[in-house]
């Protein structure tokens, strides 16, 4: 037999050569993740480069493949493309850092798997757009459109990466085909409200949420409430709330008021600067409270962490247990009393030994351990990078305001006398929301309190952030408030916090139109009748609204269509509000488009351009219209949320310009001479078979 040889084209051994150099430098030079991380393992341990805020668990970098990442023992991806996806993450990381690695090593295992369909050996050199498209299919059809759209731009950029560096025989660009989602999408309809419903919590929740805050006794509840009893003063991420400093408490006198304001040092967890969040005076007693009740818990937790900073090589025995370091050896029940603060039995010191495997010796009953031993072991079980909690805030665990013994917030473990441990967001979660197997564990499964339907009730914390921002959005606060108040970078962010129904926005401008002090227009005009309450009147005026680009639209499309499909500026059912900023945006920038076109319209009539003038007229109007709108929203006597409708607007008639027409072609005597030939045509006899004809 013949040897068979494949034939490879000089662009692939380009190809295989580029990704080959390409690895080797990112396996051998980069020292991203460390200078000694282990490449060849296909588990990277990147803590302390990719910091998670609130979460004390390891970060872990999985190089597993697409259909066993989910199992207990996942299987790596295969070779050579391992190689590649270990080098790409690493180089990836040097230029663009990121805490959101799972979306790359997402597109990574799905590219992966899309060559393992085309080729039996996965070699990023024998990516194709075809390759690309399938990959794609796979992420679609498994992550939600938010997800797929995160990770096919993921997939793209592994692409352009390859592409850049004449990895692959075809350099042409490849595009993310995965359309990205509305952020809201509309308004109205089943989808609508079932989305609404799981980003906010329930009215039920709620209500639970503020019993369960007032009957907690036990420490693990007390935290978990308190936690997200500061969260409902203010739309937060969970992760800022546990890096709370201990003395967060801000007093400041009101100048209007003569009253004391009371706010929260505040560090927003995504690139917005330090602040004072001031909490609104109805939850200001709540917040003093919830921090009072934080700061009482985690006391002990505090000392302990200033112990060790003072006695790092030692371990933490209450005063009562001084004694013990004298001792060479200590007895088991010692060993107990020492670790447990409530009074741990010889069975748990027992345990713990083992677990840490430390050897102790002697009869049943009279066993004992080399204390050197047990404090060695004592010390260890301190955080990662103690006494430091967060580096990035410079924050101390003696200082922090979420820090409490071990096990405080286990049900069945015993708290620890010299161990310490943040709050992280795992255990809050599993207080507040649980899972399948653990809702009996949530407070409010062990406090009684269910939903309509008979479900126990769970809230996530990020509920709550949606929560308040909807309700910032409905009461009418201005994006760059919303946005601030928040801790954002930008208030294009605010769109996916914001979940007004329809029925929201319908009842808001009901409410202002209602108020003679925050309108401007024809609803500012309206009068009250005798026969039935203002309120009514006004519901009959307006009985719908959905968004617009400028505004809202308060059409009854019950009645009839649009008459004038997306002439907004010139219809008298157009509304805006004064300080939404995105829509106030969109008014100025089609302001200046249509001075524009007014200037093109005009030169166009001088060029003897027919049609012109109906241009010229149309957008004369409209730069009118705009201007009025404009000197509202810019005098300052106009309180911001005031709702403003154009007034003088008619309305181009459909019927009225098919009259018009219908004249014209009148005066005109081609038209006329036309339709008098027409007319003679028609009265003019037709010649038809005649009966009896063959």
């Amino acid at each position: 037999m013949s040897n068979i040889v494949q034939f490879i084209p000089r662009a692939d051994l380009d190809a295989l050569t580029n990704l080959n150099a390409f690895i080797a430098v990112c396996k051998d030079k980069l020292t991203v993740f460390g200078a000694s991380l282990p490449f060849e393992s296909n588990s990277w341990v990147v803590t302390e480069d990719i910091n998670l805020k609130g979460k004390s668990s390891a970060v872990r970098l999985v190089f597993s493949s697409w259909s066993t990442v989910e199992d207990k023992e996942p299987q790596p991806m295969k070779e050579p493309f391992l190689s590649f996806a270990k080098s790409y993450i690493r180089y990836q990381h040097s230029l663009r850092p990121t805490k959101a690695v799972g979306p790359r090593l997402a597109a990574l295992r799905a590219l992966e798997a899309a060559l393992a369909e085309f080729s039996p050996v996965p070699n990023a050199a024998l990516v194709t757009h075809q390759v690309l498209d399938r990959a794609a299919q796979l992420i679609a059809s498994k992550f939600t459109p938010a997800v797929a759209y995160r990770v096919g731009g993921q997939l793209q950029m592994v692409s352009d990466l390859l592409v850049d560096h004449r990895s692959v025989a075809v350099l042409s660009k490849w595009l993310n085909p995965i359309s990205r989602p509305l952020e809201n999408g509309a308004r109205v309809g089943k989808e609508f409200d079932e989305k609404r419903q799981q980003k906010l919590p329930s009215p039920v929740a709620l209500d639970a949420l503020a019993r369960a805050f007032h009957a907690a006794v036990e420490a693990q509840d007390v935290v978990v409430t308190s936690v997200a009893a500061i969260l409902c003063s203010a739309p937060d991420r969970i992760h800022e709330v546990l890096l709370l400093p201990e003395n967060c408490e801000v007093l400041s006198p009101n100048p209007t008021t003569n009253e004391q304001e009371y706010g929260l040092r505040w560090h927003p967890g995504k690139g917005a600067d330090p602040m004072v969040k001031w909490v609104v005076r109805a939850m200001a007693d709540v917040v003093r409270k919830a921090v009072s009740q934080l700061r009482q818990i985690s006391a002990p937790a505090r000392e302990i962490a200033r112990w060790y900073e003072s006695h790092p090589k030692r371990m933490f025995l209450p005063p009562s247990l001084e004694h013990l370091r004298q001792q060479e050896r200590i007895t088991l029940s010692d060993l107990a009393q020492a670790l447990f603060a409530e009074g741990g039995s010889v069975r748990s010191a027992r345990t713990w030994l083992i677990e840490k495997d430390i050897e102790y010796s002697g009869p049943r009953g009279q066993q004992t351990v080399a204390f050197d031993d047990v404090e060695k072991a004592v010390v260890a079980m301190l955080p990662a990078g103690f006494p430091v909690a967060d580096s990035e805030l410079d924050l101390k665990y003696s200082d922090m305001l979420c820090v409490v013994r071990r096990n405080t917030l286990h049900s069945e473990r015993g708290v620890y006398h010299g161990a310490i441990e943040k709050v992280t967001q795992g255990q809050i979660y599993d207080k507040l929301a649980g899972s399948a197997a653990k809702m009996d564990w949530t407070i409010f499964a062990r406090l009684g309190f269910y939903e309509d339907d008979g479900s126990v009730v769970r809230i996530t914390s990020h509920q709550f952030r949606h929560y308040l921002n909807t309700l910032a959005q409905m009461g009418g606060l201005s994006q760059l408030d919303i946005a601030k108040w928040s801790g954002r970078r930008h208030i294009s962010q605010n769109n996916g916090y914001d979940h007004e129904s329809s029925r929201d926005v319908v009842e808001y401008v009901r409410k202002m139109s209602n108020s003679e002090h925050q309108s401007v227009g024809p609803l500012a005009r309206l009068k009250g009748v005798t026969l039935i309450p203002r309120d009514e009147f006004a519901r009959l005026k307006i009985p719908t609204a959905h968004t617009t680009e400028f505004g809202y639209c308060v059409h009854d499309f019950t009645m009839t269509p649009c008459q004038i499909h997306l002439d907004c500026m010139n219809c008298d059912e157009q509304v805006c509000i004064k300080g939404d900023r995105i829509r106030e945006e969109n008014l100025r920038r089609q302001r200046e488009e249509t001075r524009q076109l007014l200037v093109a319209a005009v030169e166009g009539r001088s060029e003897g351009y027919a049609g012109t003038d109906r241009w010229i007229t149309h957008q004369t109007r409209t730069l009118k219209r705009m201007d009025q709108l404009c000197e509202i929203l810019d005098d300052p006597r106009v309180p911001v949320g005031a709702v403003i409708q154009p007034s003088g607007v008619v309305p181009a008639s459909r019927i009225e310009q098919a009259a018009q027409k219908r004249l014209a072609g009148q005066r005109d005597p081609r038209t006329k001479g036309a339709r008098q030939r027409l007319t003679e045509s028609m009265s003019t006899p037709r010649l038809g078979r005649q009966e009896g004809s063959a």
